[in-house]
C-alpha cells in the first residue's frame, strides 16, 4: 500500500517537476482584428536578436524559446500594420502568453507601427473575440477565470451576462429553463449526470484545464438546432503554453449540516466515499425473477431464501455529522517536442464530498375549494414535514493529448465522472382529503451515476491555410442507477401506535437502471474567399448523432403472512429482522413480493442527421453578414409497453426533416461599436423520459412523473437586436432586445385533479417571449487611478412571456373559478423567469496578489408546474443568491500558493415553491433551507 502510494506520488508530483526546463517561452495566437480569424505565416521577431524569429502556424499559434528577461516583439504580415509589443517579461521555467491582433493596412503608404504594452495587448485580444463574433456571445477567458478565484465552472460563470446558476451547478441563459439551454464540451454534445437535462452539471469541471467558456445566444448554421436560450461551450486547453502542476484543497462547513447531532443518514457500503456502491445495494434476485407466493406449500423455502437475501435495513438513523466537506484536485499540463512537433498533455483528478441537511423540510398538496364553498382558501390534502440528509460524492478525471504538426492537429480527450448521492429522511404527514390519517415515513435513497466520454478530433490545413477541415468523433457511455430505494410508511392508530396498512402503502423497495450510449460524429469545412474585394468565408459540413437508452424498474413490497403485522411499532428494521422474517417451517413472517413488469421497461433511440452551409461576407466595409441554412432529420424509436398492455415495438414516435435558416448582421457604426440583428429558427425536442410510457416515482415528495407518447417537438422563431460598445480594459456596454415565437411548447403540468401528485409533459398551442437585456462591465478608474482594479459587472434581463392554453386546460380553470375571477386562455410560459439580475463587484490587484468578489444573482417568480382543474399553479419563488470570494497569493513573489475564503448564500435564502390561487393565501408546495456554505482553500502551482 505505502509502496504503491509512493509510486503514484512520484508520477504525479516529483516526475513532472524534474521535467521542467530552466528556460522560458513566449507564446500566443495571432488574429485578424477585423474578422477574428487566425493569421498564418505572420513573422514574429525579437527586437535586437537577429537569430530569434519564427512565424505563426495555420491556427495563428507561435512559440519562441528564450532565456529569462524582458523582450520586445515585432509582428509583421503583408497587408497588415506592423505591431510592436513591449515589456514582455519572461520568468525562468514559465511562459509569457502574448495574444496579438493585427489591423489591415488599408493601402497606407509608408511603414506604420502600432506599439502597445504586453498587458494591454492581452486585454484587447480578449475583447476582440467577442466584438468580431458572428453571433451574439459572451464568455470568460482562462485569464478571467484565474482572476475570479473560482475552483469550478459553476462558480466562475457567475459573472457572465445573462447566465444564471441553478442549484449551484446547472446554467440557464436568459431566464429560460433547461429545455432551451444546451451545453457542449469542445463543441460536441455530452450528457450530464442527469441525462434528461440539456445542461451539464458544471461543478464537475475544475477551472485549471479550461481555455475559455463561450456562451452563444443566437444561432448560426454550424451550431446545433436544438437550443433557444443559448449554447454553453466548455473549451479545454489543447497545447499548454507552459508546464504546470497544480494542487488544491478546500474544507467546507454548512451552517445547517455540520456539527449537528441529529443528521439523518443510513448505513451504506464501504465504497460510498468514492462515489459508487460496493455491491451492498445490488438487487439480490435476477431482474426478471418472479418471486413466488408462499400460499403454495412448495414455494415456502424459496420465499424464505429470497426474503433473507434482502438487506434488512429499512430505517433512517440520526447521528452526529462532524466531518467537513472536502474538495481536492490535482491538474497537470505540459508541452513536449516530439519529432519536431508539439505534443500537449493535460490531466486532472478532482474529488468532492459535500453534505446538506434540510431540517424541517416541507412538502404540501393543496387543492382549490368547490365553487359553492364560502372560503377561497386552498384546502390541504397532504402536508408533510421532516428532516432530510444528503451526502454527495463526485470523483472526476480527465486526460487530454494534443499533437500538432505544421498543418494538422490531433486531439484525444478522455473524461470519467463518478457520482454517488445518498439521501435519508424521516418525515411526518397529515392527510385530509384523499384519506384521513397521520403517518410517519422513513425514506432511504441512493443514486449512482457514471459518465465515460471520449473525444477524437483532427484539424487540417492546406499550404495556404485558406481551406480548413475539422472532424470529431465522440462516444459517451452513461449509467444512472437508483439502487435499493426504500420506503416505509406507518399510520398512527387510535391507540397511539404506529402500524402498517394497505391504505398508506406497504413497505416498498425498488431499483431503477438507466444505460445510455451517445455517439456523435462531425465533419466541418471552412474555405476562405475574397468577395466584394474583402475577406469572406464559406463553411459547410454535417453531423450524425445516435443515442440509445435502456431503462427498467424493479418494484417490490414487504408483505406478511400468519403473523402480527403491527409488531414493528414504528421500527422499519423490524420487518426483515431474523426473528420476524418469513420462516418456511412455521409458515409465518414478513416476506418480499414482486415480479417483472413490462410497463416499467423500455428501449428507445434518437438519431439525428444534419447538414449545413454558411456564408460570411462583407458587402460593405462596415457590414458583415452571415447567412446559413441547416437541415436536420430527427428520428426517435420506442419499444415498450404501457400499463394497459399496449405494446410498442420499434415504433417511430418522431420522424421528421426540418430546415433551420439563420441570418446574422453586424454593422460597425463606429470604432468598437456594433449594431447586431439576427434571425434564426430552432427546435426543442422531448427527452427520452418525456416521450415514453414510463412512470417514475419520487419516494421523498411522492410525485409521480408520467411519460407522454403524444408529444411533438417545439419550434421557435428567434429575432435578436443588440447594440454593443467595447472599451479598453475589458469594459463594455450592451443593450439587447429579443423575441421568440414558440409553436407547440412543451410544459410540465398536473395530470388531473384525481391524482394531484402525478405530473406529465404536454404540448400547448403557442407562446411568445419578448425580452430586454442590459449588460455592462465598468471599472472605477474614472474616479481615481487607484480604483482601476475595482470593477462592476451588471446584467439585467426583463422578459414578458405569454402562452395560449390548451382547450382542456382552459375549461378546467373555468370549472373552479371563484366569483369575480376572470379566466383568460392566456398565461405565462412554464419555466420562463420574468426577470434575471446577475451582478458582481470585484477587486483584482496583481501588485498585492489579492482578489475579492461579491456576486448577486436572482431569478423572478417562475411558473414551475401548471395546475389543472382543482390543482392550482405552482410557482418557484425568487432565491436571492449572494456569494463572496476572497483569495490572497502568499510568499515571496507570491510563489507560496494561494489561500481562499468563499461564502455561499450569505443571505441564508431558502428554496421555496408555493401554490397560488385567486383570493387565497400561498401554500407551500416544497420548501428547503440549504443554509450558508463556508469554505477555506489552498492551491499551489509548481
Amino acid at each position: 500500500m505505502n509502496k504503491h502510494f509512493s509510486v503514484v506520488l512520484f508520477v504525479l508530483i516529483v516526475l513532472p517537476s524534474l521535467l521542467f526546463a530552466q528556460t522560458g517561452r513566449i507564446t500566443g495566437v495571432i488574429k485578424d482584428e477585423g474578422s477574428n480569424s487566425a493569421l498564418s505565416g505572420v513573422s514574429v521577431a525579437i527586437m535586437g536578436a537577429a537569430n530569434q524569429a519564427t512565424s505563426s502556424d495555420f491556427e495563428g499559434d507561435y512559440t519562441l524559446e528564450v532565456a529569462p528577461g524582458t523582450y520586445k516583439l515585432v509582428f509583421s504580415y503583408i497587408g497588415f500594420l506592423n505591431k510592436e509589443i513591449t515589456d514582455i517579461k519572461v520568468e525562468d521555467g514559465k511562459a509569457a502568453v502574448v495574444d496579438v491582433t493585427l489591423s489591415p493596412s488599408s493601402n497606407q503608404i509608408g511603414e506604420v507601427v502600432v506599439t502597445v504594452s504586453s498587458r494591454k495587448n492581452s486585454e484587447l485580444s480578449i475583447l476582440n473575440m467577442q466584438k468580431n463574433s458572428g453571433v451574439v456571445m459572451d464568455g470568460l477567458s482562462s485569464q478571467a477565470i484565474q482572476r475570479s478565484g473560482a475552483s469550478n465552472i459553476a462558480s466562475a460563470v457567475r459573472v457572465v451576462p445573462g447566465v444564471s446558476v441553478q442549484d449551484g451547478k446547472y446554467l440557464y441563459v436568459r431566464g429560460l429553463g433547461d429545455r432551451y439551454t444546451k451545453s457542449t464540451l469542445n463543441g460536441v454534445d455530452i450528457p450530464g449526470l442527469d441525462p434528461d437535462k440539456n445542461t451539464v452539471q458544471m461543478d464537475v469541471f475544475p477551472t485549471g484545464v479550461l481555455e475559455n467558456i463561450v456562451v452563444m445566444k443566437t444561432a448560426s448554421a454550424e451550431l446545433p438546432a436544438d437550443f433557444t436560450g443559448g449554447v454553453i461551450d466548455i473549451v479545454t486547453k489543447d497545447i499548454p503554453a507552459q508546464k504546470s502542476l497544480g494542487i488544491s484543497m478546500s474544507l467546507g462547513y454548512n451552517s445547517n449540516a455540520h456539527f449537528k447531532n441529529d443528521f439523518v443518514t443510513y448505513k451504506g457500503s464501504k465504497t460510498d466515499f468514492l462515489g459508487y456502491d460496493y455491491g451492498d445495494r445490488n438487487l439480490p434476485v435476477k431482474k426478471d425473477y418472479n418471486i413466488l407466493n408462499p400460499v403454495i406449500p412448495e414455494n415456502k423455502y424459496a420465499v424464505e431464501q429470497v426474503a433473507r437475501a434482502f438487506d434488512p435495513v429499512m430505517a433512517a438513523k440520526r447521528k452526529s455529522n462532524n466531518i467537513p466537506d472536502l474538495n481536492m484536485g490535482v491538474d497537470y499540463s505540459n508541452q513536449f517536442n516530439v519529432a519536431g512537433n508539439k505534443l500537449g498533455v493535460i490531466g486532472l483528478v478532482n474529488y468532492k464530498r459535500s453534505t446538506m441537511f434540510y431540517k424541517g423540510f416541507q412538502n404540501g398538496i393543496y387543492q382549490k375549494p368547490n365553487q359553492s364553498d364560502a372560503s377561497s382558501e386552498l384546502k390541504a390534502d397532504k402536508v408533510s414535514y421532516g428532516d432530510l440528509g444528503e451526502q454527495n460524492v463526485l470523483l472526476s478525471g480527465m486526460l487530454g493529448l494534443n499533437y500538432k504538426t505544421e498543418r494538422s492537429k490531433y486531439t484525444l480527450n478522455a473524461l470519467r465522472i463518478q457520482n454517488g448521492e445518498s439521501r435519508a429522511a424521516i418525515s411526518h404527514q397529515t392527510t385530509a382529503i384523499s384519506n384521513s390519517n397521520e403517518t410517519m415515513r422513513h425514506t432511504l435513497e441512493y443514486t449512482e451515476r457514471a459518465i465515460t466520454n471520449l473525444l477524437l478530433s483532427g484539424k487540417h490545413s492546406n499550404e495556404n491555410a485558406d481551406f480548413i477541415t475539422e472532424w470529431k468523433l465522440s462516444p459517451t457511455w452513461v449509467k444512472v442507477n437508483d439502487k435499493d430505494m426504500r420506503q416505509t410508511t406507518f399510520v398512527l392508530n387510535s391507540s397511539g401506535d404506529y402500524v402498517i396498512n394497505t391504505d398508506a402503502g406497504l413497505p416498498s423497495r425498488f431499483w431503477r437502471y438507466l444505460d445510455e450510449f451517445n455517439g456523435v460524429s462531425k465533419l466541418d469545412f471552412t474555405k476562405k474567399l475574397n468577395l466584394f474585394e474583402r475577406e469572406s468565408s464559406f463553411k459547410f459540413g454535417g453531423l450524425y448523432s445516435y443515442k440509445k437508452r435502456d431503462y427498467r424498474i424493479n418494484n417490490y413490497s414487504i408483505e406478511y403472512r400468519n403473523n402480527d403485522k403491527d409488531i414493528a411499532n414504528g421500527d422499519p428494521n423490524a420487518f426483515l429482522s431474523p426473528e420476524n422474517v418469513y420462516n418456511a417451517t412455521e409458515d409465518k413472517g414478513f416476506f418480499v413480493r414482486g415480479n417483472y413488469q413490462a410497463s416499467n421497461t423500455f428501449e428507445a433511440t434518437q438519431q439525428t442527421g444534419a447538414a449545413y452551409a454558411s456564408l460570411e461576407v462583407r458587402p460593405l466595409e462596415k457590414l458583415k453578414a452571415i447567412v446559413g441554412l441547416r437541415g436536420e432529420n430527427y428520428m426517435t424509436i420506442f419499444t415498450g409497453q404501457n400499463i394497459d398492455g399496449l405494446i410498442y415495438d420499434k415504433v417511430k414516435t418522431i420522424n421528421k426533416f426540418d430546415l433551420f435558416p439563420s441570418l446574422n448582421l453586424i454593422y460597425n457604426t463606429y470604432t468598437n461599436h456594433n449594431l447586431r440583428a439576427s434571425y434564426s429558427r430552432t427546435v426543442a425536442r422531448p427527452s427520452f423520459k418525456e416521450l415514453s410510457v414510463v412512470q417514475i416515482y419520487d419516494p421523498l415528495t411522492e410525485i409521480r412523473f408520467l411519460g407522454n407518447m403524444e408529444l411533438v417537438p417545439t419550434y421557435i422563431n428567434n429575432i435578436d437586436v443588440r447594440y454593443e460598445i467595447f472599451a479598453k480594459d475589458a469594459q463594455m456596454f450592451a443593450l439587447s432586445g429579443f423575441y421568440k415565437g414558440f409553436k407547440n411548447p412543451i410544459e410540465l403540468q398536473a395530470y388531473n385533479d384525481a391524482v394531484p401528485l402525478d405530473i406529465t409533459p404536454k404540448n400547448s398551442p403557442s407562446a411568445t417571449v419578448i425580452g430586454l437585456e442590459m449588460e455592462a462591465r465598468k471599472n472605477f478608474g474614472f474616479i481615481s487611478e487607484e480604483l482601476k482594479n475595482l470593477s462592476l459587472n451588471v446584467n439585467v434581463t426583463v422578459v414578458k412571456s405569454e402562452i395560449e392554453m390548451r382547450e382542456e386546460e382552459y375549461s378546467s380553470r373555468k370549472s373552479f373559478a371563484r366569483e369575480g375571477q376572470e379566466i383568460s386562455n392566456k398565461r405565462e410560459l412554464q419555466g420562463q423567469s420574468p426577470y434575471l439580475i446577475n451582478t458582481g463587484l470585484s477587486y483584482n490587484s496583481s501588485v498585492n496578489g489579492f482578489e475579492a468578489g461579491i456576486f448577486y444573482n436572482v431569478q423572478g417568480k417562475t411558473l414551475q408546474i401548471i395546475g389543472f382543474a382543482r390543482n392550482s399553479d405552482v410557482y418557484a419563488k425568487p432565491f436571492n443568491s449572494l456569494n463572496l470570494n476572497l483569495s490572497k497569493k502568499i510568499g515571496k513573489e507570491f510563489k507560496a500558493g494561494t489561500i481562499s475564503l468563499k461564502v455561499d448564500n450569505l443571505l441564508d435564502s431558502k428554496r421555496l415553491s408555493v401554490y397560488e390561487a385567486f383570493q387565497a393565501s400561498d401554500q407551500i408546495y416544497q420548501q428547503r433551507i440549504p443554509g450558508r456554505n463556508f469554505s477555506v482553500g489552498y492551491s499551489y502551482n509548481f
